[in-house]
Formats: C-alpha cells, structure tokens, sequence
C-alpha cells in the first residue's frame, strides 16, 4: 500500500508515460496498440499473444489497462529494415483474427484509423461495412472527409514513416550516440504522447517552454519532431533549407528539458543544434551567431579595456551596435567588470586544503567576477585549495548553441587536454555556470565522442552544490528559514539534476520555492531581434509570478547568468547564485561568532 502522495504521484507517472517510456528501448512501435478482450478471458489471450509475437521473432512491452482487459503494447517492428514492413502486416493480420476469437476489440480505448480500417473486416460483417459506407456516403458524398480510412481503406503499411526515412549517419555535427549515431531514429524517438504539450510543467520539470508560452503545436517537442520526421523522409523538397524546419525550430529555447522530461528521452536541443550546423555549415550565417555565438571571443577583446568597451555599448552608440549584432532593442546589453576573475585570483593567496579544480567560464571572468569570487571563500571554508587552470579556456557553449560546431569542437577539444590529467589525477572540477557545466557532462561526449579523457572530465564535473554535499566534513551555514525563490538553470536541472542544491538548502534550514519551467532568456533566445515577446511570454508562465509573490527580503536564487539577466531586466531585481549566498551566510555566521 502506497500512502505518501509524492510516492503514488510518481507511480502514476511511470503509467502515463509508459508509451513514451518503452520507446527508450530502441525499436518500440504503435500498431497494435490497444487490443481489448473480456477482463475474463485475458490470461488465454495473453499466452496466445505471446506465442504470436514469438512466432514472428518480435518482443513486446505491455504497460496497461490489464483490469479492464484493454491491452497496451509497443512492438519492436523492425520497420527500418527490408521485409519489415511485410512482417508488420501479416503479424497485424494475424493479431487481429485472434482478438476476434477470444470476443474482443482491436481498438478497446481509442479508434481504428489508418492503422487498422482494412482489419475491420475480421471484426465487422460485410452488412456492417455497408452500412458504414452508406452512412459516410450521405454526410461526404465526395468523399473528402478523411479518405480511405475506414470507408475503402489504404493499406494498414501503404504510409509508414520509418520505412520512407533512410538511415541518416554520415556528415553529422552531433554523434547522437543513443540512436547508434542515425539522426532518422533520433528524430523518432517521439511518439506522439504529447507530455510536452502539458499546460503546466510537473515538480522539477522544464518541458516545453515555448509551447507553454504560445500554446501552438508546431512550438511543442511534438510538433516540432514531426516536421523533423517530415524532413528525414524525404517530403520537405528542400531538406535542411526548409522553411519549414527553420520555422518549426526558431522559438525552440535550446533548454535541454525534453531530454530530461520527455518520456521517450526527445532532445530537440541537439536536433536544433545539428539543424543550425547543416543549414548553415560553410554559408554565411545570422549576425547572432557571429555576434552572440562568438562571446568568449568578444568578452577577452573587450577585457583589455572593458571601460572603453562598456561605454562604447551604452547610450547612442549601444543602439547602433544592438541593430548591427541583432539584438532586440529592449534588451540591455551586460556589462564588462573593470576587473576580470583571473585577475583577482592571480593577487589571491593560495590556501592549504584538498585540491579541486575551479573552472572559469566567459559569464564569471567577464562579467560577475564577484560569483566566483564568494565560490573561491565557500570552497577554502569548506576546506579545499582552489585551483584554476593555467590558461584561458572555454566550453564552446555558445557555439554549440548556434551550431558552430566545428569551431566548438576545436575549442572544446582544447579544454578537455588541459582538463584531463587534473580529473586523472582525482581532483574535482567546479563549474559555477550550469550552461557551462553541462557542456562537460553532455554536450563534450556528442561533439568529441566518449574518449577516456572526455569521460573522465564528464565524471570529475560537478555543480557547487554536489561537491559540498559529497563533502563528508562540511556543514552548510544556517539560513534560518530564510524564504528563498529559486530559479534553476534549465541545463542544471536537465542535465546534472537539482537534487543536490535541494539537499544543501534543506540543510541550511532555508525555505524554498524551486520555480517549474524556464526564465525565457535562455543565453542567446531571448537576446535575439524577434525572441523578446516569447522570451517574457516564459517568464510570465512562471518566474515573473513568483517574484512579485515574494517578499522584498526574499532571496531570488538564479545560478544561471542567463536567468539573472532576465530577472534584472524584467523585474530590477537582483539574483544570486548559490556561492554568493553561502558565502555571505558564513560572513553572518563568522560575525555572529565573534
């Protein structure tokens, strides 16, 4: 028996989600999908169903409605290889002659449809057929309405998708290494469940932002996989050029919460980033990708003189550099800091402790040298010598998010060198922009494929918090109850998972509200000329009503430089980052004590 509610919540979860989840599998496939039978006379029909499915070489995965002898299964059809299509035929064929002789339905829950209007003849007298027809006649004498699908029915394989869509393997960005490298089977990962098109995201869920935002199809993870399938199998004439595509993929956020929360494991972050590398590989790209894609390399140029830079980005001449980069005119740009992290940490004594490894990433060096700042006091108080590494690094973020995938792959190769014999070597490695993080725990793996160094980098990458709570003699500084609203980074809570800074705050003894969804800003998206509307439109869906819910005393916890932005310029409310707040607890905590 199942009392707590949290439990039973994620039991119903696992039933929902079941279609979507078997698909995770590999080859999962609707068609018989929900044969029903007298609640009676299921066990006999089961152990013919099996011996059916075993006669075919095929598997399958039941999850439910067993009480109400309705069946649900996903088959492992092998629909992509030749002969499959007729093999799905004459097992369906077959499927359909038995559930008729134990008194059932091949449809006990939803209808018939292209799937199975020619079986309707094992179910159906040749009366019953006729009169079908005859009542369709009356209503659509020109037969317009859905043709040939239960009245003269297609074929039941005359329009399978998978067989019309080749194998797609060679000449891609991405490794897609969880369809074995073939972006045809990562596209199709969908099934159509539609979990992406809930109006409001489950507990610690992200999916889908811009469909919460908008609240149409083609913005959802569905839709959007269906214009992908389209273009896989032939029936966009252009392929990647595809207005369609580029339509279909423009409000996508690249938030990465499909890939965590869709039941079938969907990453349109990747499939938009393998997008924007086909389309625009060696051509002339949007000025974003030139302006916003290449940040790390504008931020270094700009430290040499960040004043003159900062200056230069404001007033009359910010206006004009905002048009030129494609920047919406409503988004303030950031501000370079007069002194660069590295710089500080250079006049930074070392401390005695355990080694670990801080990484510097663009949004900290450049811009809020003050969050790995707090980061370097939290971790010596916890015991640890901080270290960085010895030159300037980057993860390639923000080229992968505007397919720059060549250049990333160049840049990120480097850093995995210089990153690879510190994780050798045991010590662990800090990221403070969760973007940045998930790079080394993800995104490194599709872009340089999963190397010992690659891997052992992945597997020494933590959050702040992970690493604090793995350390078995730290103890978080009291908060006292403090209200906390928390905003976690979409990568964070998709990629590395949250879980970790929940056990750290409930520990301090903090009060936390963790806001579903996205902050709408999410890195480039909600800077670019087109994206602001969308971008509050997210906001609005959850962010901007927790804020103005909170209290003037209560902290905005934003990790992200992304989702401070957004909450700075939408509402003039600062955010801080986890460090920060550690950090100025234990200078509450030190004065208490003295």
């Amino acid at each position: 028996m199942i009392t707590d509610s949290a439990e039973a919540a994620a039991l119903w979860r696992i039933r929902e989600d079941g279609a979507a989840l078997v698909a995770r599998t590999g080859r999962a496939h609707p068609g018989w999908e929900d044969a029903a039978v007298p609640p009676e006379r299921l066990g006999g029909y089961l152990r013919a169903f099996e011996k059916l499915l075993a006669s075919h070489g095929l598997s399958g995965i039941p999850y439910g409605h067993f009480g109400d002898g309705c069946v649900h299964v996903r088959i492992d059809f092998p629909l992509e290889r030749p002969g499959g299509p007729a093999l799905f035929r004459g097992f369906l064929q077959q499927a359909a002659q038995l559930v008729a002789r134990h008194g059932g339905s091949m449809s006990g829950e939803h209808g018939d449809g292209r799937a199975r209007g020619e079986l309707l003849p094992y179910m159906y007298s040749a009366a019953a057929l006729e009169t079908f027809a005859a009542v369709k006649a009356v209503f659509d004498p020109d037969d317009l309405l859905n043709p040939g699908v239960l009245v003269r029915p297609r074929p039941l394989d005359a329009d399978l998708r998978l067989p019309a869509a080749a194998p797609l393997r060679s000449g891609l960005g991405l490794g897609h290494h969880r369809d074995g490298g073939d972006f045809t089977r990562a596209v199709h990962r969908c099934t159509g469940v539609g979990t992406c098109r809930a109006p409001s995201p489950a507990p610690d869920t992200v999916m889908c932002p811009s469909y919460r935002a908008t609240r149409d199809e083609k913005d959802s993870t569905r839709g959007r996989a269906r214009v992908l399938q389209e273009l896989v199998n032939g029936s966009l004439v252009h392929g990647w050029h595809s207005p369609e595509v580029g339509e279909a993929l423009d409000l996508c956020l690249g938030c990465k919460g499909c890939s965590s929360d869709c039941p079938s494991g969907v990453d349109m972050a990747a499939y938009r980033t393998e997008y924007l590398y086909q389309r625009y590989r060696r051509r002339l790209r949007p000025v974003t990708h030139y302006s916003l894609g290449l940040l790390p390399f504008w931020a270094r140029l700009a430290s040499a003189a960040p004043a003159l830079a900062n200056r230069a980005l404001s007033g009359p001449l910010g206006r004009v550099g905002r048009l030129l980069a494609g920047v919406d005119r409503r988004r303030e740009l950031p501000q370079f800091a007069p002194r660069t992290f590295r710089q500080w940490f250079a006049s930074h004594p070392p401390a005695a402790g355990r080694p670990v490894l801080l990484w510097v990433d663009t949004f900290t060096d450049h811009f809020t040298p003050q969050v790995g700042v707090a980061a370097v006091q939290v971790l010596e108080q916890a015991g640890y010598a901080v270290r960085i590494p010895d030159r300037k690094l980057c993860c390639g973020l923000t080229m992968i998010a505007t397919g720059q995938l060549d250049t990333a792959r160049r840049v990120l190769r480097r850093s995995i060198a210089d990153l690879a014999p510190h994780a050798a070597a045991g010590l662990p490695i800090v990221g403070l922009e969760p973007s940045c993080t998930a790079v080394f725990r993800g995104d490194a793996a599709e872009l340089l494929g999963a190397t010992p160094e690659v891997t052992s980098v992945a597997g020494a990458a933590r959050t702040l918090a992970e690493l604090l709570t793995e350390t078995p003699d730290w103890t978080p500084p009291p908060l006292g109850g403090a209200p906390i609203v928390a905003q976690p980074h979409c990568h964070h809570r998709s990629v590395m998972g949250w879980s970790a800074d929940r056990e750290l705050l409930g520990r301090a003894g903090a009060a936390v509200h963790a806001v579903e969804g996205c902050c709408g800003l999410a890195g480039n998206f909600g800077v670019e000329r087109g994206h602001y509307e969308t971008s509050v439109l997210v906001a609005e869906t959850a962010l901007l009503p927790a804020v103005r819910a909170a209290g003037p005393d209560t902290a905005l916890l934003t990790d992200g430089f992304s989702c401070r932005t957004q909450l700075d310029q939408l509402t003039g409310r600062k955010g801080v980052h986890l460090a920060e707040l550690l950090a100025a607890a234990n200078d509450e905590t030190r004065s208490g004590i003295d």
